[in-house]
């Protein structure tokens, strides 16, 4: 049974939506891209256009993996969607994807975003 958190991300890769959170301390304004599990954990791979890092610190354009049990008061909101221009290496976050916004995905998600 998934998470509510999860099925929220699951909605906003479907919609295409913005999930604004907080993670490890830190507000966090997100589009994810990648969605399933790996090491027994929900995860989730994310591009992270603005809000805080860990230390505090701006960001305004990063990849971030997410373990979403530590993902708090997340909620959808709309406006334009983000992701990533650089995809040199494969990803590493999500072993088993379940979704992933990209319809070409080479990692054969579980059910079509």
């Amino acid at each position: 049974m998934a998470s509510a958190t999860y099925d929220l991300f699951a909605e906003a890769i479907r919609g295409r939506q913005q999930i604004l959170c907080s993670y490890k301390g830190a507000p966090r304004e997100v589009c994810p891209i990648i969605l399933g599990h790996s090491q027994g954990e929900e995860r989730a791979l994310t591009w992270q256009f603005a809000g805080q890092n860990h230390k505090g610190e701006a960001v305004a354009g990063e990849w971030r993996c997410l373990v979403l049990s530590a993902v708090q008061e997340a909620r959808l909101r709309a406006g334009p969607w983000h992701s990533g221009s650089s995809h040199n290496l494969p990803q590493s976050c999500v072993a088993r994807v379940d979704l992933d916004v990209n319809p070409s995905s080479p990692y054969q998600p579980q059910r079509k975003s």
